[in-house]
């Protein structure tokens, strides 16, 4: 065995077996008086904000009114002497710049006054805005490197919480990023903005449906499902594709996956139990109400998943989450990857983006079967949806095409890349009875009997799941499937929002028009026109048969199939249109966003096409040749078996050499789109010798290994 191989197979071994249980029970209590702990939430601004400082701030937080630049240094001061209290040291501009992660820089709370004493400073003006250099970061050609001035503003709807490190607190401000010439270079702006468009089109919506309320809030809600695998951090750095690219350029599947279906629901390893009972504790002391924790369908796969949040706050809180998970599992000895797909021929991973929205107490796409009235605030939210898919699932698409959601997307752990919608028959029922102008009294709610008198009968939902559906009803909520699992949520609900407030703007302006005489008759006959036009978009089968393929072209649904593919979606005139009578993203924002998906889409691939050739050239050629040389020194007269194994790999080493080098002319003329294919076509002949090749040879940990051995 390869030494590097076996060092690591050795430690992880080790780690396993000396891995330390902390048999603590944990106390109820004390779990409900850490929460949020390390947040500078309502209840902490109450107590160390003056009376008027916090309405006028609270006014701000639930009502999105202007910020009175005049508290500015009132809630710095509360916010300093909170942090310093925690061990503070330091504070940051916390923001979310086009590069997908999240960003900051430190200063200190220490500055020398004129007498050469230290004192801990931190005033409005640090508060409210920061200055970074916006050439660093991606902006599309919105800077250039000689324009450097960005501004970061603080988010007062997001609060300020603290991160803690090995020796250091750091106070975190949520931030808006912007350019020196006023565009937004972050995905905060653009999220914050196509919320207040929902806002606006829900309640001209209310007002056509003469149930306007006036104190009643309008809220985007999102519950957002994060997967992710975790394997020893001695397979990761023994890896360099794992490493370089945090998925695995070669190896072979294992004869034993996940096609016993065990892991799925499994009991949990001490070790991996550990982990998540850390990352619990650090998410609830941040207010992350972190709730659900389970083995996901592929070995060594894993899923987290929080209670529903406002969708600004939701959106922050997923990007600490992930961060969270990245550092709590290396304080584990484990890496944790959130690559959609890093293993071929397993699952992947995906983020499953639950997206409501609220009026008041009232859900928009809940169901009122025993109110007509509310019902039709339900009817117009979900035929609002059905159009909004329906003319824009290019930038649905659009919005989760990336590199490393390409190797997910149609295969058969997730959905298709055709966007459709799932809402089924319950609802499927009441729109054909819509259409057809022929409504029935509501089916009572079905229950289901186990046939077991000590077991209890439950109450059956409206709907099936189709876990097949890229963008499936859920009950009260839609659950969009296609994002994948490394991605911010911000850049979907931006899309999200946006077609959904312009198409619940149009429903609300036809039922404007609508004389008073008949009302609910023409509000049916608003609901009917979009049901006929839209319905192509509701497909309640099985988006993994080939078939639907065919059916979708059929309805002329779009199937853009790589990220190459959507490249333009953005710019379409039809497009910048919408974003621009929305006030989301104005044109050069627009223009940006395209160009800088082209290049991290090129960038992302280029560096795998790379590493593939280097790696298959300088480990595996050299293994394969040097086990070649040994049995090509047993003489002439050799077993048939060894020599068979030997021409084997004799061809083997031909193949890799044939394919590398059609990779190398690929890379050299930057034919970004035939990469994959070639990469693939190298990886097969990598991966064959996989599979005769000496395993004491192999110098790569081997699938078998980094997914069972924890």
């Amino acid at each position: 065995m390869s030494s590097t191989r076996e060092k690591a197979i050795e430690a992880v071994l080790y780690a396993s077996g000396n891995h330390a249980m902390k048999r603590e029970t944990p106390v109820p209590e004390a779990i409900c008086e850490s929460y949020g702990e390390d947040v500078f939430n309502e209840s902490v601004m109450k107590t160390m904000l003056p009376a008027q400082v916090y309405e006028k701030l609270l006014n701000t937080l639930h009502n999105g009114a202007p910020l009175d630049p005049a508290i500015a240094d009132d809630v710095a001061n509360a916010m300093k002497h909170w942090a310093i209290s925690k061990g503070a040291t330091h504070y940051t501009h916390w923001f979310q710049p086009l590069t997908g992660a999240t960003a900051e820089k430190h200063d200190a709370f220490l500055e020398p006054n004129a007498s050469g004493e230290a004192i801990l400073k931190f005033s409005g003006k640090n508060l409210i805005a920061g200055e970074s250099d916006a050439s660093s970061f991606p902006s599309g050609g919105l800077r250039s490197t000689f324009e450097a001035r960005g501004y970061t503003a603080w988010d007062p709807t997001s609060p300020a919480f603290l991160r803690r490190g090995r020796n250091t607190i750091t106070l975190c401000i949520p931030t808006a990023f912007w350019s020196y010439t006023g565009e937004a270079l972050d995905k905060k702006t653009p999220l914050l903005r196509s919320i207040q468009a929902v806002e606006k089109a829900v309640r001209h919506l209310m007002k056509a449906l003469h149930q306007e309320k006036p104190d009643a809030r309008v809220s985007v809600s999102l519950g957002a499902e994060q997967e992710y695998f975790l394997i020893d951090r001695h397979f990761y750095y023994a890896r360099p594709d794992l490493v370089q690219c945090g998925r695995t350029l070669f190896g072979a599947p294992p004869p034993r996956h996940q096609q016993l279906e065990d892991h799925y629901y499994g009991t949990i390893k001490p070790r991996i139990l550990a982990f998540m009972a850390d990352v619990d504790r650090q998410l609830w002391s941040l207010g992350i109400p972190a709730k659900t924790r389970h083995n996901e369908v592929a070995p060594a796969q894993f899923e987290i998943a929080p209670l529903f949040e406002e969708l600004n706050l939701a959106v922050d809180h997923n990007m600490i989450l992930m961060d969270v998970l990245k550092q709590t599992a290396e304080e584990h000895q484990l890496i944790c990857l959130l690559h959609e797909k890093p293993f071929a021929g397993i699952n992947g991973s995906g983020k499953h983006n639950n997206w409501s929205v609220e009026y008041g107490k009232l859900r928009l796409f809940k169901p009122v079967m025993d109110d007509p009235v509310k019902n039709e605030i339900f009817l117009a939210s979900l035929c609002s949806v059905i159009q909004a898919v329906d003319r824009h699932a290019d930038l649905l698409r659009a919005a989760t095409a990336f590199a490393g959601n390409d190797y997910r997307l149609g295969a058969n752990e997730a959905p298709p890349a055709i966007i459709s919608i799932f809402l089924g028959e319950q609802l499927d029922e009441m729109l054909e009875q819509l259409e057809s102008n022929q409504i029935q009294p509501a089916r009572k709610r079905d229950t289901l009997s186990a046939g077991v008198s000590a077991l209890p009968s439950l109450f059956k939902d409206a709907a099936d799941r189709n876990r097949t559906s890229p963008f499936a009803f859920t009950g009260n909520k839609f659950e969009f499937r296609s994002p994948g699992s490394s991605q911010s949520c911000a850049g979907i609900n931006i899309m999200l929002n946006t077609i959904f407030a312009e198409s619940l703007e149009e429903t609300a302006s036809a039922i404007d028009r609508l004389p008073e005489e008949n009302f609910h008759e023409g509000i049916r006959a608003v609901f009917r026109d979009i049901i006929r036009k839209h319905k192509r978009i509701i497909f309640n089968g099985n988006g993994y048969d080939s078939s639907w393929v065919q059916e979708a072209a059929r309805r002329g649904l779009p199937n853009y199939r790589s990220t190459l593919d959507t490249i333009g979606i953005l710019t379409q005139k039809k497009n910048m249109e919408l974003f621009e009578k929305t006030g989301v993203f104005s044109r050069t924002e627009l223009l940006s966003r395209q160009e800088i998906q082209l290049e991290d889409y090129q960038r992302k691939i280029q560096i795998e096409a790379e590493l593939s050739l280097l790696i298959a050239r300088t480990i595996i050629q050299p293994v394969l040749i040097r086990e070649f040389k040994d049995l090509a020194g047993c003489g002439s007269e050799i077993p048939p078996a060894i020599a068979r194994i030997r021409s084997m790999l004799s061809e083997g080493i031909q193949k890799i050499s044939d394919k590398a080098d059609s990779l190398e002319k690929i890379i050299s003329i930057h034919d970004y789109a035939s990469y994959t294919a070639a990469m693939n076509e190298l990886r097969i002949e990598v991966d064959a010798m996989e599979k005769i090749a000496a395993d004491d040879l192999w110098p790569l940990p081997k699938y078998r290994e980094m997914l069972f051995l924890y």
